[in-house]
């Protein structure tokens, strides 16, 4: 694979959950990730971010295979992953791993910190004995600024921030080439949340490791990511360079996104106009029949309620967004 091949292609990749409640009630069918393709290429960082329940933790889960997608495509490496099942699938997993939101639910509680980073590697077989498990454990806790004596702890015994790097070292354990962070540190107080940054940003330099970064702070996805991508409803809005998505921001809901990133400056504050947007998000059970983002756009048009905006490049971005298309 060339340097600049993608290590990623998701192209139109669609997750829908039945949520028919009852043997004879009408179907009802949640529309969580509705044809979203984006690409991410080697070493890089793309940052996904949009408001709770526009399917972005749904879309890194499809991913990793935890759900499995309705239609579309995700190549990795050159090949399709969306439909591996059985011995293909346990052996892709080696490839790509996940670091969860809560750090306090994805650690069991009943196994200890070196039984829990040496799981992964019983699983799939890697090195040969006990000592060289243990040997690798002992350094991916130093990796991730833990002490080698930890390994004989519990979960309980360490705050939210030292277990999110327990997380971090149990995904490394299977040396993967990807890795998706789902929210990692949203749950963390803001001075830890930049150690793990930091954290992730070293590891993936010395491991040329490729992450999938999802969350809410744009100003913290801005730090990491080479890429941002904006989601709304299912659905990709705005995918561009980190630099040029956060200071000269193109669809309009990322435009009220950025509005909304506190400054710390009173003067500036002062001076900036923040978008409120009016209203609720629509049901992704009942999406508008047009753009998702018509019916909270301050620029919508009777075309945008009535047909769906498909991907426009300009420069070097894509934009689903009528006001573009030449």
């Amino acid at each position: 694979m060339s340097e600049q091949e993608a290590i990623l292609k998701v192209k139109d990749l669609k997750t829908h959950f039945d949520v028919t409640k009852g043997l004879f009630a009408p179907k009802q069918i949640v529309k969580a990730v509705d044809g979203v393709s984006f690409e991410i290429k080697p070493n890089e960082t793309f940052g996904l971010v949009g408001e709770s329940g526009c399917g972005k933790s749904t879309l890194g889960r499809t991913i990793v295979k935890l759900y499995d997608p309705v239609s579309g495509s995700i190549e990795f490496n050159g090949k399709d992953i969306s439909k591996l099942k059985g011995e293909e699938l346990k052996t892709f997993r080696k490839e790509m791993q996940m670091i969860f939101q809560d750090p306090y639910a994805s650690l069991n509680p009943r196994m200890t910190v070196g039984e829990i980073i040496k799981e992964p590697m019983i699983i799939h077989n890697i090195y040969k004995t006990d000592a060289e498990r243990e040997a690798r454990v002992v350094e991916l806790l130093e990796i991730v600024g833990l002490k080698p004596d930890h390994i004989r702890r519990y979960p309980s015994e360490f705050s939210g921030g030292q277990r999110q790097r327990i997380g971090i070292a149990r995904a490394l354990a299977v040396n993967p080439k990807f890795i998706v962070c789902d929210e990692a540190i949203s749950a963390l107080d803001v001075s830890i949340q930049a150690q793990v940054i930091n954290l992730l940003k070293n590891i993936q330099r010395k491991m040329g490791l490729s992450y999938l970064f999802i969350a809410h702070d744009l100003s913290m996805v801005k730090h990491i990511s080479d890429t941002i991508g904006v989601m709304y409803l299912g659905h990709m809005m705005e995918c561009g360079p980190s630099n040029d998505v956060y200071h000269r921001p193109l669809h309009p809901y990322t435009v009220a996104l950025l509005s909304a990133i506190p400054i710390p400056d009173p003067d500036i504050s002062k001076a900036k106009s923040r978008i409120v947007l009016e209203g609720e998000i629509p049901s992704p059970i009942n999406p508008p029949k047009g753009c998702p983002f018509s019916t909270r756009c301050s620029k919508a048009t009777e075309r945008c309620r009535n047909e769906m905006p498909q991907p426009v490049q300009v420069g070097n971005r894509q934009v689903s967004c009528f006001l573009y298309e030449k």
